[in-house]
C-alpha cells in the first residue's frame, strides 16, 4: 500500500475546526458550571436509552456528529465534580490546564513504562515525582511511580513493603516460604483498599488488625503496641503498619511521629496512606501534623485530590527506590529496555504493576508549575478555612449539630428544631433521618454531600476540595440542608 485512506483519521483543517469549537465549548461550559444542577439524579435506565443503540454500528458516523452528542451528554448528564457545591466523597474540582494536559499527552501517546518509550515524557515524570516529594516535606531520596489513584498507591505501597518484609523465598515459592501468620495493623477507619491490599497478597483480611481510634479517630498508639507483642508472642509475623494522614471520613491525621518510632522499635514496614490529607503538610503551621512522615518506608497521595488534577492522578512515594524495583522488576527476553545511564535512565514498569502507561505527569507537573508552591498554599488553605467556617454555621444553628472538623472535612447532623438528641431512640431516628436526607441531598441537584459515621452518627459530610467553592455556597448549602431537613422530618 502505498498510500491509506482509513475511516479513524482526520484531516488538519477538520481537527482545528472541530477542536476549536470543542474547546470553546468546554470554556463555556466551565464559565457557567455554577449555574447548572450538581446533578439530575437520573436513573440507569433512562440514560441508557440517552446513549441509544446497544449494537456496535457497521458504518462509520460522521465525527463531528458523534462530539456533538458526547459534549451533550457529558454536559448535560454528568456529576458535575467542578461545580461549586460539590463536596462530596473527596473528588476535587479538575484545574483547566489538566484539560489541556490531556489533549496534549493523548496527541503525542507516550508509553511511560520504558524510557526509550517516553524519552521526555520520564523525565517529566520523575521531576513531577521530585516534586511532589518536596511539596509535601519529605527528603530528597524519596521516589517514587505515578499511578491510577489512591487504591492503587496505596496497594502498590503495601506490595513493595509485603515482598520486601517477607523471606527471600517469597517471589518465587509463594506464601509456603512463610513461617507464621503475616500481620498488617491499621486504624480501624483505615479505607477499605487495604482488605484488597491483604486479599492479592495472600495475607488474607483476618490477619489485619484493626487498631481501635479515640474518640477524634486517631489510632491508639499504645493498642498498637500491645498488639503487636501479642502477635510477637503468639509466633505470627507482623509486617506493617499504616498510619492514616487524613482518614476519609473525618479528616483525622494518626500519630505518624509515635507510629514511626513503633515501626522502628519491631522492625516493621511504615507505610502511610496520605492519598487526601497529606498535601496539608505544604502549610507552614500544619506541618507538625505531619511529622513523622519522613521516617515513613511508603506513602500514598493523590494529585487528583487536593491537588485539583483531572482524574486519574495517584502517586506513590517509597524512602528506598530500590524496594520498588525489588518488589516489581523483571527482565523477559521480548523487553529491550537497557538502563544505560545508571542512575539517570529510567524505566517504570520495573517501578510497579503497569508496564504500558499514559502520561499522567504532565497534567500534574503543568498545574504545579501554573500555581506553585504559594498557590496551593492558599488555596489548600482556604479550603480549611471554608471548612472551619461550614462547621462554625452548623454550630450556630439550632437545627443542626456540628460533629467534627479536621482538614478540610466537616461533618454535621440535621435536627429537627426541639428535637430531643440525648436518648439511644433519638439518636436511632437522627440517624435515620439523616440517612433519608443524604439520599434527598444527592438527587435534587442543588448540593452534593456524602456520609460519615463518627461516634455512631450518621452525619452529613462536606469535604472541601474545590477551588471554586465560596462562603456564599457554605451559606446556600446550609440554608438548603435545613430547608430539606424540615421535608423530610415533615414527612415521616
Amino acid at each position: 500500500m502505498k498510500s491509506r485512506s482509513v475511516p479513524i483519521d482526520i484531516s488538519s483543517d477538520d481537527f482545528r475546526k472541530l477542536g476549536h469549537k470543542l474547546v470553546d465549548d468546554i470554556a463555556e461550559f466551565i464559565e457557567n458550571i455554577h449555574k447548572l444542577p450538581v446533578t439530575k439524579g437520573e436513573l440507569p435506565t433512562n440514560l441508557n436509552q440517552l446513549v441509544g443503540s446497544k449494537t456496535l454500528p457497521d458504518k462509520g458516523v460522521p465525527v463531528e456528529d458523534i462530539i456533538d452528542k458526547s459534549t451533550k451528554l457529558l454536559f448535560e448528564h454528568s456529576l458535575l465534580n467542578g461545580h461549586p457545591k460539590f463536596l462530596g466523597y473527596i473528588t476535587s474540582s479538575a484545574a483547566p490546564v489538566g484539560a489541556l494536559a490531556d489533549l496534549l499527552a493523548a496527541s503525542v501517546n507516550p508509553n511511560c513504562g520504558a524510557q526509550i518509550l517516553s524519552p521526555i515524557a520520564t523525565e517529566i515524570e520523575k521531576q513531577t515525582i521530585g516534586w511532589l516529594a518536596e511539596f509535601i516535606g519529605v527528603p530528597s531520596n524519596f521516589d517514587g511511580v505515578l499511578v491510577s489513584g489512591g487504591n492503587i498507591a496505596n496497594i502498590t505501597g503495601f506490595l513493595t513493603g509485603f515482598i520486601n518484609k517477607a523471606p527471600a523465598g517469597l517471589k518465587k515459592e509463594g506464601m509456603s516460604s512463610v513461617k507464621g501468620k503475616m500481620i498488617v495493623y491499621c486504624s480501624r477507619t483505615t479505607h477499605t483498599w487495604v482488605e484488597k491490599a491483604a486479599t492479592l497478597t495472600g495475607v488474607g483480611s483476618n490477619n489485619i488488625r484493626w487498631i481501635p481510634t479515640d474518640s477524634s479517630n486517631v489510632m491508639n498508639n499504645q493498642k498498637l503496641k500491645e498488639s503487636i507483642q501479642s502477635d510477637i508472642a503468639q509466633g505470627s509475623r507482623p509486617v506493617m503498619v499504616v498510619g492514616t494522614a487524613g482518614d476519609v471520613s473525618t479528616g483525622a491525621v494518626d500519630d505518624l511521629k509515635g507510629i514511626a518510632q513503633i515501626c522502628n522499635d519491631f522492625g516493621l514496614w511504615f507505610h502511610v496512606d496520605g492519598a487526601y490529607g497529606i498535601p496539608a503538610a505544604v502549610i507552614p503551621e500544619l506541618s507538625p501534623l505531619f511529622e513523622g512522615i519522613a521516617h515513613a518506608d511508603s506513602i500514598a497521595l493523590d494529585p487528583h485530590k487536593w491537588l485539583y488534577s483531572p482524574l486519574e492522578a495517584g502517586c506513590t512515594l517509597v524512602k528506598d527506590p530500590l524496594n520498588l524495583m525489588r518488589a516489581f522488576s523483571s527482565h523477559p527476553e521480548y523487553y529491550n529496555f537497557g538502563n544505560d545511564e545508571i542512575g539517570v535512565s529510567k524505566n517504570y514498569y520495573e517501578y510497579g504493576l503497569q508496564n504500558s502507561r499514559g502520561f499522567r505527569a504532565l497534567k500534574v507537573w503543568m498545574a504545579l508549575q501554573q500555581a506553585g508552591k504559594s498557590g496551593y498554599i492558599k488555596m489548600i488553605g482556604d479550603d480549611i478555612e471554608l471548612s472551619k467556617y461550614f462547621y462554625k454555621l452548623a454550630d450556630e444553628h439550632k437545627e443542626l449539630i456540628a460533629v467534627s472538623q479536621n482538614l478540610s472535612i466537616t461533618t454535621l447532623q440535621y435536627i429537627p428544631d426541639g428535637y430531643d438528641s440525648n436518648t439511644q431512640g433519638s439518636l436511632d431516628y437522627l440517624n435515620e433521618l439523616n440517612e433519608k436526607l443524604l439520599n434527598v441531598l444527592q438527587k435534587n441537584g442543588e448540593v452534593f454531600l456524602s456520609n460519615a459515621l463518627v461516634n455512631d452518627r450518621y452525619c452529613l459530610r462536606g469535604c472541601i476540595v474545590n477551588f471554586r467553592t465560596t462562603e456564599k455556597d457554605i451559606e446556600e448549602i446550609i440554608k438548603i440542608i435545613v430547608r430539606e431537613g424540615r421535608k423530610v422530618h415533615g414527612n415521616k
